[in-house]
């Protein structure tokens, strides 16, 4: 099959399956005389494997990991037990950092002193970063009415 046709049954578009091969996702097809890669149904069900573990939030490099063991048949429940519970863990740690930062920013929504129609500065508002994530973007403290400029 060619690209178009790979691309198709995957619910991909070809320039998605020329970057797997230039990722080394998927492996360079063989080409036929008139220089068309030539796609073997076996590189459709390791589209579908990249795709699925991509949905499950895997990235690229992740799966550039674990394909070359799923070829080998090195790949059985073990591994893919272990992968998906290091996954759980990664996306409970974000989950954790995400609740962190949505209790600095309400805190930082119930520090407002300033009337809602006013004008803020927050040259000294700025935060140290938290470890949550939003670094020196976290404004925590005092927003308070710019300085007037009246003499």
């Amino acid at each position: 099959m060619n690209i178009s046709q790979l691309a198709n049954a995957c619910g991909i578009s070809a320039d998605t399956v020329r970057y797997y091969e230039k990722q080394g996702l998927l492996a360079a097809p063989a080409r036929l005389e008139n220089g068309y890669r030539s796609y073997e149904p076996a590189q459709v069900e390791q589209l579908r494997f990249i795709r699925g573990a991509q949905a499950l939030g895997f990235s690229l490099q992740e799966i550039r990991a674990i394909l070359p063991l799923l070829v080998q048949g090195k790949f059985g429940r073990p591994q893919i037990e272990q992968q998906l519970q290091t996954k759980m863990a990664q996306i409970d740690a974000h989950i954790a950092q995400l609740q962190q930062l949505k209790t600095e920013l309400a805190a930082t929504f119930a520090a407002l002193k300033c009337a809602p129609e006013s004008t803020l500065a927050t040259d000294d508002a700025v935060a140290p970063d938290s470890g949550s994530g939003a670094g020196a973007a976290v404004l925590k403290r005092s927003f308070r009415p710019p300085r007037s400029t009246k003499a």
